[in-house]
């Protein structure tokens, strides 16, 4: 697997002047950007509301045993990774909530686990860069509604919901995905009964609680101008999306199993919805699902929401089956 894929995007680029097209506050907040180097239209981007670092990412996180942990409800949702010949980690939805980036390095990985709750993706990322570790913030910033993450070395801007570089010296880079999966907590802890999970960070959060009450049924999401999904999909129906493909999860909770494109999809309930009810462990059941290859092996996936995919992947695939 490529670790880093440099991409040929200086034809790409958009065509400067562009100095006026940068707000001042831009520059100020974030000094050593290179604004003049970027890859998407800088219109596409907008203020999410809090600063950069207003939603506060996790640098140096703690961990406790899975066995000590009392806090979080066995339906409650977390990202797992699984390092090989390492105990396995889950880091639970009720802390990147509020928190959206935990720098980690698990043995020799430093890796970045990302959730952007008004897309529902959450991929963790190797966050070696040209061979060196960066740690990543939030920027403040949403292009589709989507997080702009930045790297707090080169300052370069990049969309989580694809790993790529947009804007600065990064630009047309792209982080390599890793398998990691969102789940129960009772699934992980099944699995993992000597496994690790994040300690509760030492900010002033309303832990367990969702800030985005209904969000997943709404019609419309937040701060989102762009198309809807076709094929008459809801824009907020999650979807599972594999590479540039992707299938509903309507269809994978009827079929139970799909198999296509070298791809075996399973789902199984028991897990709750994190943008649901104000508290998480009462959302409604979505389900889990496991994404592999036909040898049984872990695959790199995310779980967006339908209008997430349409926006970031426009020449993606629908797996809509017969």
């Amino acid at each position: 697997m490529i670790r880093l894929a440099t991409l040929a995007f200086s034809a790409a680029l958009i065509a400067l002047p562009a100095l006026a097209q940068v707000p001042a506050g831009w520059r100020a907040e974030f000094p050593k950007t290179d604004f003049e180097t970027r890859n998407v239209d800088l219109s596409e981007i907008m203020s999410g509301g809090p600063p950069r670092d207003g939603i506060p990412a996790i640098w140096e996180p703690a961990f406790i045993a899975a066995s000590e942990e009392a806090r979080i409800d066995p339906r409650e949702p977390v990202m797992t990774y699984e390092h090989p010949g390492k105990t396995a980690r889950a880091y639970p939805i009720r802390y990147l909530m509020w928190h959206e980036i935990v720098n980690d390095v698990v043995g020799d990985m430093p890796i970045a686990v990302t959730f952007c709750p008004l897309c529902n993706s959450a991929m963790i990322f190797d966050a070696r860069i040209d061979g060196a570790r960066h740690s990543f913030g939030v920027s403040g910033k949403l292009r589709h509604s989507d997080m702009v993450m930045y790297d707090r070395e080169t300052e370069s801007w990049w969309q989580q919901a694809t790993g790529e570089g947009i804007v600065g010296q990064h630009t047309g880079q792209s982080l390599e995905l890793l398998p990691g999966w969102m789940e129960s907590w009772a699934e992980f802890i099944a699995r993992n009964p000597d496994g690790l999970v994040l300690d509760e960070p030492e900010w002033r959060r309303a832990y367990g609680s969702n800030p985005y009450v209904g969000y997943d049924s709404s019609a419309r999401p937040f701060l989102y101008q762009g198309e809807d999904p076709p094929h008459g999909i809801a824009p907020l129906a999650r979807v599972v999306r594999v590479e540039n493909r992707a299938w509903t999860f309507a269809r994978l909770r009827e079929e139970g199993e799909i198999r296509e494109a070298g791809v075996v999809l399973s789902w199984a309930p028991g897990q709750a919805s994190a943008l649901d009810s104000r508290n998480i462990a009462q959302g409604r059941d979505v389900g889990t699902v496991r994404v592999r290859d036909t040898a049984g092996r872990d695959l790199p996936h995310d779980i967006p929401f339908a209008f997430a995919f349409h926006a970031l992947f426009p020449q993606g695939e629908w797996m809509l089956g017969d």
